[in-house]
């Protein structure tokens, strides 16, 4: 239940903020509003790519390959992910972020970006919320599967472990 709940408030909120960009920027397309001058604008983009804009012009088949990805995502969740809280964060951002975009995919036949940063001379590409529930949501899979949590376990006795004891260890 957790998962489909965080995934709909991703894509309400991926919605929402798209709908308003829309509804206050549509008669300005590729116009920069400053909130922080000189790091963070708002801006009115209409991707019909991937990320970053490539492929662009490949809308219907990028709204093919949400659906695939979105279907093994859910079909081998169980073989892929665990039960963790880090992977079902992981999995109801992944899944909230291509659906937030697919969502944009078949309705207005581009993905709606406007977050937009840039610092001195280096610009990132406009994105969207989810755009970045994604990305957070491959970067929380990629770190569990590090099982980064293992060097910060404590053993039973309240001590770090050590190095060369346990399991394979030792000389």
């Amino acid at each position: 239940m957790f998962v489909l709940l965080f995934s709909l408030g991703i894509i309400v909120l991926d919605q929402a903020t798209k709908t308003l960009i829309k509804d206050i920027l549509c008669f300005y397309p590729n116009q920069i509003v400053p909130v922080v001058p000189g790091v963070f604008n708002l801006t009115f983009v209409r991707n019909t790519g991937a990320a970053w804009g490539i492929l662009g012009g490949l809308n219907g088949w990028l709204a093919l390959l949400s659906v695939v990805v979105l279907l093994a995502i859910v079909i081998f969740r169980r073989s892929i992910l665990t039960d963790s809280m880090g992977h079902r964060l992981a999995l109801a951002s992944m899944i909230g972020g291509i659906v937030g975009n697919l969502l944009d995919r078949v309705r207005l036949s581009f993905v709606v970006d406007f977050l937009d940063f840039h610092w001195s001379v280096h610009h990132f590409p406009s994105f969207n919320v989810a755009d970045a529930a994604i990305c957070v949501g491959v970067g929380l899979y990629m770190l569990s599967a590090l099982n980064l949590d293992r060097l910060f376990r404590r053993g039973r006795s309240g001590r770090a472990p050590v190095a060369g004891s346990g399991a394979g260890g030792g000389v």
